[in-house]
């Protein structure tokens, strides 16, 4: 089975000093760090709290849960509670306050569209993040309160690893995610089947997609009942020139007898055996002949038409094979987790099923065993129902498992259950502090009403600014929330598609016009040399030819433009499209060059796939690198040829550039543009396409809004909002962490996710002078 994507950060020992845990990134490597270490032991400076978010991935949205151990760490430290596990926190006892901003009814998609008015916020901040959508209490969620039920024992697959569990705790089942999900009662076969949609979110082939459409379906095309039989399948995987494929595929029958077991030899050139996960080796693939077409014939062949496949995370099993299977349950997303996160087969195999699996004695996983396990986890499932298995609290034993991991060892399981519950309000009470919690009288929640909670209940939103000032310096932890009017349903949906349409704008170039005799392969190479290039077109409209080239990323495009500019390809200039939508484009582009999150980094095109290697051997050339970013095809798990390299400060980032576009490297490359968490959540918006240079006219509300100038318009609000709370941000103490939470929205569209921007004053400050 592939490996499964969790993060396994642990603790520093005692004496080292800021070792930073692996990340998901290809990127900041040890050798990067320590040398960030050196530096830092050469230079004694007084300690400072500072953060490092290197451990963001730059598809991976943070959700409430995670926002709150950040929250319950800063208040406490690494003592009392777990590090957080997406960003890292150093010297947190240097910490003066905290101080939260909320800005209701604001979302991701706010923040880009008026992009240049959040002028100083965008500034301030280096530190940004993507969020779920909303839920139905969000305070609650980023502050601990909705943990506040009581856990029940954990289950005795586990009492081995706690010295006590025997005392007797209440359990409220109902705030259990399976249960929530499906329901206390039994549920059938049918209903444990993931639906089209959820295939589709969660990255399943489909027919009709477009990333699919060489893959074959398995003709199951019967009709479903609580009868049909169950497949168990697991896959492992390899690493070639091309990405990810088979190597090895299991398919175990409900009995347990394994139907299907063959060794693949892949069709392009292995460059990793992914032994310690796969257990092959070149000696036992090197006598195979079986091919992937072989494979799937014969799955084929072996599957009824009313066939159920299970499996760990399937979607990566059936991306292997290529092949298309509408009948799934994924046991990774049957046991549900808080948060949308994911338990792993290991670990659910141990707690439900009482086996261990996937041993390190072992020389790499068994796919027969994992296959057999998952079919095994779903007939358990379907046997004791959803109220059995929130008994089982999986997600109390997975945290202990976590504390244990953090070097904190809970004496019972009542310890335990108290150290995952504690809030943010029990954190500060521990140590003799109160929360401040400012809002409109309106906008008053459960926090409000909360013990240990100071709430200051105001008319308008400019009451709480003016509150704010004179009570959050007297405050270690405070909340401030504004409540700000949401973009109407409809004008949500169209800002969407425009904001997709002016990102793909933004990122196109022409060039022309040709003659006949052009030489256009010429001119494809030059082009790719930029960027990655999504579609290449030649346009017809005018009387000569032009090409149109569509990149990836808004550097590439920018990087054409200005390396190119003024200058002639064959015959030809070079511009972008000029729309209602890119009349700003220049100013926008100055302006994220400029945002803090930007300016350390930088990007580069043409980069290898050995170019980290020779990055790692002259690393003496790049101080203060913190991360390298790789991005890889979600098809084919292959890496790209550009990436981004993100520095401590922007001198470092503009050194580095210049070496790496010298003759020695001969790269492409510039400043970057994008921050890491924009292009997926560019992805995330509905598709929309328009040829360039189509007008596209506003909806009439927004339109007359801004003729009126009204103030309550999302745009002015922005300017306004953005303005003051960034002024009461630079009126904060030094050491102050701040963050800045839009939470997201609804709309008829969908829910819109949120964004969040993050710092600490003195740390922030110092970056944009460096």
């Amino acid at each position: 089975m592939e490996p499964e994507k969790e993060r396994t950060g642990r603790t520093p020992k005692k004496g080292r000093k800021r070792r930073r845990v692996p990340n998901k990134l290809v990127g900041a490597s040890e050798v990067m760090k320590d040398r960030w270490d050196l530096e830092e032991r050469q230079q004694p400076e007084a300690k400072k709290a500072c953060l490092s978010t290197i451990l963001l991935s730059d598809t991976r949205e943070i959700t409430h849960g995670q926002l709150c151990e950040l929250l319950k760490y800063a208040v406490l430290g690494k003592s009392s509670v777990p590090k957080p596990s997406w960003c890292q926190l150093f010297h947190q006892n240097h910490l003066n306050n905290v101080v939260v901003f909320i800005l209701q009814g604001m979302s991701q998609l706010h923040f880009y569209r008026f992009y240049l008015e959040f002028g100083l916020l965008r500034k301030a901040f280096r530190h940004k993040f993507c969020l779920p959508p909303p839920s139905s209490d969000f305070l609650a969620d980023i502050t601990g309160l909705q943990k506040k039920q009581i856990i029940g024992d954990l289950p005795k697959g586990m009492e081995g690893s706690l010295p006590s569990s025997s005392s007797e705790v209440s359990i409220n089942l109902q705030n259990d995610p399976i249960v929530k999900k499906y329901g206390s009662e039994k549920v059938s076969l049918t209903r444990c089947l993931l639906t089209k949609e959820e295939m589709k979110t969660y990255h399943f082939p489909l027919q009709g997609f477009p990333d699919c459409e060489n893959f074959v379906p398995t003709k199951c095309c019967g009709s479903i009942t609580n009868n049909s039989p169950l497949f168990g399948l697991d896959c492992e995987m390899c690493l070639t020139s091309k990405g990810r494929e088979l190597t090895r595929i299991s398919l175990v029958a409900e009995g347990g007898c394994c139907v299907m077991d063959e060794l693949v030899k892949p069709d392009n050139k292995i460059v990793d055996y992914l032994t310690s996960f796969s257990g092959i080796t070149k000696k036992i693939l090197n006598p195979v002949t079986t091919k992937l077409k072989d494979v799937q014939r014969q799955l084929k062949a072996l599957l009824p038409p009313n066939a159920v496949l299970v499996g760990h995370s399937l979607d990566l099993d059936l991306r292997a094979l290529k092949m298309i299977h509408p009948y799934v349950i994924d046991t990774s997303l049957l046991y549900v987790r808080e948060q949308g996160r994911r338990f792993k087969l290991k670990f659910l195999a141990k707690v439900i099923l009482g086996k261990d699996i996937q041993c390190p004695d072992r020389f790499g996983h068994d796919a027969t065993e994992d296959a057999r396990t998952t079919l095994e986890l779903a007939r358990y499932f379907l046997k004791y129902g959803p109220k059995k298995i929130a008994e089982l609290n999986l997600e109390a034993v997975a945290s202990h498992q976590e504390l244990e991991a953090a070097g904190l060892e809970p004496r019972n399981t009542a310890e335990v259950v108290q150290q995952l519950n504690t809030s943010v309000l029990e954190c500060l009470d521990s140590v003799g502090q109160k929360l401040l919690f400012l809002t409109r009288e309106a906008d008053a929640t459960e926090l409000s009403s909360s013990k240990n909670c100071q709430t200051i209940k105001c008319f308008s939103n400019k009451e709480v600014l003016e509150q704010a000032r004179v009570e959050v310096p007297l405050f270690t932890f405070s909340i401030v929330q504004f409540s700000l009017e949401p973009f109407p349903p409809n004008l949500s949906e169209e800002m969407s598609k425009r904001m997709k349409i002016k990102w793909m704008e933004m990122s196109t170039v022409y060039a022309g016009p040709f003659s006949k005799n052009c030489n256009l392969r010429a001119l494809n190479r030059l082009f790719e040399s930029f960027g990655p290039v999504l579609s290449m077109t030649l346009t017809l409209e005018s009387h000569q030819p032009y090409l149109c080239i569509q990149y990836e990323v808004l550097e590439g495009a920018q990087l054409a433009i200005e390396s190119l500019d003024g200058s002639l390809v064959e015959g030809t200039c070079i511009k972008r499209p000029v729309t209602e939508l890119t009349l700003d484009c220049d100013i926008l582009v100055n302006e994220l060059e400029q945002d803090s999150e930007n300016r350390g980094t930088i990007y580069l095109s043409g980069v290898s796939e050995t170019f980290k290697e020779h990055l790692l051997q002259q690393s003496s050339l790049f101080l203060g690198l913190e991360a390298l970013i790789l991005p890889k095809d979600l098809k084919n798990g292959k890496q790209k040829n550009y990436c981004f390299l993100r520095f401590r400060t922007f001198g470092s980032a503009h050194r580095a550039l210049g070496i790496l576009t010298g003759k020695n490297w001969k790269l492409k490359g510039r400043h970057a543009l994008t921050p890491r968490h924009l292009h997926s959540w560019l992805r995330g918006l509905p598709p929309e396409s328009r040829p360039p240079g189509l007008r596209v006219i506003p909806p009439p509300s927004e339109q007359e809004a801004v003729q009126m100038l009204n103030l309550d318009h999302p745009k002015i609000a922005a300017w306004r909002w953005g303005r003051k709370i960034g002024k009461l941000y630079h009126s904060l103490c030094s050491g102050t962490l701040c963050l800045i939470l839009l939470p997201g929205t609804e709309s008829t569209h969908g829910s819109l996710s949120g964004l969040g921007l993050m710092g600490i004053k003195d740390e922030e400050e110092s970056n944009i002078l460096n």
